[in-house]
């Protein structure tokens, strides 16, 4: 049995090595603080002389997603990342390559906006992600991490959602995990696909299969109005599978309770020790973390509904998956919101202080 590799890293990091060993075939970045480590580390580790894999700072974040969108277009494994005002000069791309159905990795570890904002870490990024930031009906597959061990492995995950569904995935980290270090179990290397393997397993792509005197256009444009209705049919039957299968999330002390806390990211993990706390006081409060923010826990979210006396969602932003929280609860109880803005962390204190002051006979 092969023993695991166990490192001390920066979420951002952790990244960088789990691209390597995943065998990606691409990454196209630019910098931005809190995420300027990703490209940092892939140039350190210069995988171009091991594995192959190209690493490129691009001249602008706009720059980076047409090299994402062409690699991908050829039927391989890239990916970029960015934060927030970076990928808002990325939505442009990652509509094209929604629209064209192919499939990429996009990392955001977010910081406070709006505009240029503050460095600090946020979560209000999330209407961006889960809403489509571009124009047009799609959706990206959105993972939300809590930890460096995930932001290790969500990107394996996310790439072979990607390819599974021929969509672009997205890891949305909130700043406090893309810096903050913790132990890693590295995931075992895989070969990067040869050309062949990628022709056999993407004949869609435009270095795919295909007869003589054919090939693969890949493009999101149609002018016929049918014909672009059908290719948006094609996208929203993708979407129910993805909804149908996809959906991820984790509870904790939801057996038994009676109000519930819903958090995604590192805040999550704060509101998990208010939820401890709160418990050796006699309170039952459960929390739902959202693991994949779209597709969202809406069902599992609902089912709690009709058995808790209230809900209190907990973000880094003036309130965005709150509105996703109240859908799916549909009016059986009340949903109550606490945020902090512009990178302040809450407390587990504060987060107690909000419930009692939403819920004052819980």
């Amino acid at each position: 049995m092969e023993e695991q590799e166990v490192k001390l890293m920066k979420g951002n990091e952790a990244i960088a090595h789990a691209a390597i060993r995943y065998g990606m075939d691409g990454y196209f970045g630019y910098p931005i603080t809190p995420q300027s480590e990703v490209l940092e580390t892939l140039t350190a580790l210069k995988p171009w002389e091991t594995t192959g894999m190209v690493v490129l700072q691009a001249e602008s974040e706009v720059a980076a997603i047409n090299m994402v969108y062409g690699g991908a277009a050829s039927g391989k494994a890239v990916m970029t990342s960015s934060s927030s005002p970076g990928v808002s000069l990325k939505q442009e791309g990652i509509s094209y390559i929604a629209g064209a159905r192919i499939p990429a990795l996009v990392i955001n570890v977010m910081r406070g906006g709006p505009g240029l904002g503050t460095i600090q870490p946020s979560q209000a990024d999330y209407f961006q992600a889960t809403k489509g930031g571009g124009h047009g009906d799609y959706h990206l597959i959105v993972l939300s991490p809590a930890s460096v061990q995930e932001m290790t492995d969500f990107v394996g995950l996310g790439m072979d959602l990607a390819f599974k569904y021929r969509v672009p995935s997205m890891i949305l980290a909130d700043g406090i995990v893309g810096q903050m270090m913790e132990k890693v179990v590295l995931p075992p290397y895989r070969p990067r696909r040869t050309d062949a393997e990628v022709r056999e397993q993407c004949p869609w792509a435009a270095t795919g299969k295909h007869g003589r005197g054919h090939r693969n256009v890949i493009t999101s444009l149609e002018l016929e109005s049918s014909v672009m209705e059908k290719n948006n049919q094609i996208l929203q039957e993708t979407y129910d599978l993805i909804r149908a299968n996809e959906v991820r999330f984790q509870e904790y002390f939801t057996d038994d309770c009676e109000y519930l806390i819903v958090a995604f990211g590192t805040v999550a993990r704060i509101a998990l020790k208010a939820i401890e706390e709160a418990r050796e006081k006699g309170l039952k409060i459960g929390l739902l973390r959202p693991i994949t923010l779209w597709p969202f826990p809406t069902d599992a979210i609902a089912a709690l509904a009709r058995r808790v006396k209230g809900i209190l969602t907990v973000e880094l932003n003036a309130g965005q998956m709150v509105e996703d929280v109240r859908l799916a609860v549909n009016g059986r109880v009340p949903v109550t919101h606490y945020g902090r803005m512009g990178g302040m962390i809450p407390t587990p204190t504060e987060i107690m202080d909000a419930f009692h002051r939403d819920f004052p006979n819980a």
